[in-house]
């Protein structure tokens, strides 16, 4: 578990569906984050029970003051990444529920995964790749000492890479 000033960052449980749904089931939020739309609470346990649980740094993004899970922040499962890493480097992915949008939760969120990534897990750099029209996501790696490192395209999707280095 890692703690902010307004967020828990803790692993998904199943019972986390539903709140995963009401954010997952939105096209705005899965657009941006390259992945599918959820269509139901069911696919929505699935994805916890089936991708999130079984990779350990994948964390619930949860307000202290609802105690709701309302996004989600993580290291890119080995093999899933979008771009090539370096050695002793691993890809962040993260997104917020709509109605989180422009309130600073996900680079607050980043800048603790960023501390947890030095000092707890000891890697060297860490990259963050979104897709090009995603200027929101830029702004955040932007936000948090990522710098940029170039355009890619990947499955005919334009994308921007960042990296941060974390051990000079």
């Amino acid at each position: 578990m890692i703690e902010t000033k307004r967020l828990i960052l803790r692993p998904w449980c199943e019972e986390d569906a539903t709140a995963l749904y009401k954010y997952a089931s939105d096209e705005r939020v899965s657009e941006m984050a390259l992945w599918p739309c959820h269509t139901s609470v069911e696919m929505s346990r699935t994805v916890i029970r089936d991708f999130f649980i079984p990779n350990p740094h994948t964390f619930a993004m949860v307000l202290k003051t609802t105690d709701e899970p309302i996004g989600c922040i993580g290291l890119v499962p080995d093999g899933d990444e979008h771009h090539p890493l370096l050695p002793n480097e691993r890809e962040v992915g993260y997104w917020v529920g709509y109605p989180y949008w422009d309130n600073g939760l996900t680079s607050e969120a980043l800048k603790a995964l960023i501390a947890f990534c030095k000092d707890t897990i000891g890697l060297e750099s860490l990259l963050i790749t979104t897709d090009s029209r995603n200027m929101a996501s830029q702004r955040v790696a932007e936000k948090c000492g990522f710098e940029f490192l170039e355009d890619y395209t990947m499955d005919n999707t334009d994308g921007k890479a960042y990296r941060l280095q974390l051990k000079h």
